[in-house]
């Protein structure tokens, strides 16, 4: 079974570590599996909508005979931490959903049939999607709508991808 393999804590700390530098970072960036240019890039964070963006972009990935980069976006909630009288400092929380969804992944079985990679990244949803998709010099980009009032007050995630984007951006209703 094509999957993901979980790195250990250290492992994750050393990559994490390795982009400390902005020539280690791009270095990272760029080195990209080439089982998987040309593949279909998919926003998961693990909702209903993501579920169905996910399943779609199997079948596309099935169909065209490529690979699937499953991309989440992590959580990074600034945290205001007081030392004493000195003004706030903001701190990056890590949002560690993304081992719970990479785990999730391995054992589903609806993905075997097709070979996938789960790449984590932390900021902005859109930027980071089409970010991986120059990376891996995806063809498309499936993404889950959004419903609900959050979307139509600051724009989905859809809406201003599909703007922006400069690759086809599939969306998932």
């Amino acid at each position: 079974m094509a999957g993901h393999e979980i790195p250990d804590p250290a492992d994750r700390r050393q990559i994490a570590d390795s982009t400390a530098t902005p020539e280690a970072a791009e270095e990272t960036r760029h080195s990209c599996d080439p089982a998987f240019q040309h593949g279909v890039v998919v926003g998961f964070d693990g909702s209903m909508s993501s579920e169905r963006a996910l399943a779609y972009a199997i079948g596309m990935a099935c169909r065209s005979g490529s690979g699937l980069i499953i991309v989440h976006v992590a959580n990074r909630l600034p945290t205001t931490v007081w030392a004493g009288c000195e003004p706030p400092v903001f701190v990056d929380v890590p949002d560690h959903r993304t081992e719970v969804l990479g785990l999730e992944l391995a054992c589903a079985e609806h993905l075997s049939e097709v070979s996938w990679i789960l790449v984590e990244r932390g900021g902005d949803i859109c930027h980071e999607l089409e970010e991986v998709g120059r990376e891996y010099e995806a063809d498309a980009i499936v993404v889950g709508s959004t419903h609900g009032l959050v979307g139509r007050i600051f724009g989905s995630v859809a809406g201003r991808l599909a703007r922006r984007a400069q690759r086809p951006v599939v969306v998932v209703p």
